[in-house]
């Protein structure tokens, strides 16, 4: 019992839950923008399960946005940009390991292409304008970031942002960064697939459920209804 009343006041503090009203919780909620699909994508012979990692404010959120996109299989909580053993929930929070809160997304290519995916981080997941945070979280491990696997996903994502800055697909400059991937490292099972147990938490109700609204309402073709969860079993093709 201890250890989980612990593992709650952590999560009790968690991406920046002592808001000042309900008022300001609902301002929180990035407003959803509907942009182009990228000029530059992957080769659609691509096969077998790939994996992408992004970073954008609270992982609660993003992690539940992508476990809505059809094609994608497996959605991880965890850290990204920093070294593994600085990969703790309170270490990370200090905003002085080098880390982001940040997602690894298992999909099928022949489903969804990891333009599409970028399309989804861009547009439903957060707002890459705000720079060092997200919503009414602040710091550097709410930084908006694609930390890329291979010289393709940096060229698709490089091309990506140069494409959606020139055509002012945004009112301000999008800021996220593009990082070569040094590791991901999964964050503690407690807040995994945290937006499915806890539906009715106040942050994920102000914040987060809005995302999954925008996700139905702006890409209805890869929205799916049942989320993928991290116990689910991986299907190989």
């Amino acid at each position: 019992m201890g250890g989980f009343v612990k593992n709650m006041r952590l999560v009790a503090s968690a991406c920046a839950i002592a808001l000042v009203s309900i008022g300001a919780q609902v301002q929180a909620a990035e407003v959803p923008v509907e942009i182009v699909p990228p000029v530059l994508d992957q080769p659609k012979s691509l096969t077998g399960l790939q994996k992408a990692v992004f970073a954008g404010g609270c992982f609660w959120g993003v992690q539940g946005v992508f476990e809505h996109v059809r094609g994608v299989k497996k959605v991880y909580a965890g850290y990204s940009g920093g070294e593994r053993n600085t990969a703790r929930y309170e270490m990370v929070g200090t905003g002085q390991t080098g880390h982001a809160e940040s997602v690894e997304v298992t999909y099928d290519p022949t489903q969804i292409t990891y333009g599409q995916l970028l399309q989804v981080f861009f547009s439903v997941a957060h707002d890459p304008t705000q720079f060092n945070r997200q919503g009414p979280d602040t710091g550097a491990q709410y930084r908006s970031a694609i930390f890329y696997s291979d010289a393709t996903q940096q060229s698709i994502a490089r091309a990506y942002i140069e494409q959606l800055d020139k055509a002012k697909a945004f009112p301000k400059k999008i800021v996220t960064q593009v990082d070569s991937l040094k590791g991901f490292y999964k964050a503690e099972d407690y807040h995994q697939d945290f937006l499915i147990h806890n539906p009715r938490y106040p942050y994920i109700v102000y914040n987060d459920l809005p995302k999954i609204d925008n996700l139905k309402s702006l890409f209805p073709v890869i929205y799916q209804a049942i989320p993928v969860k991290v116990t689910d079993k991986v299907e190989v093709k």
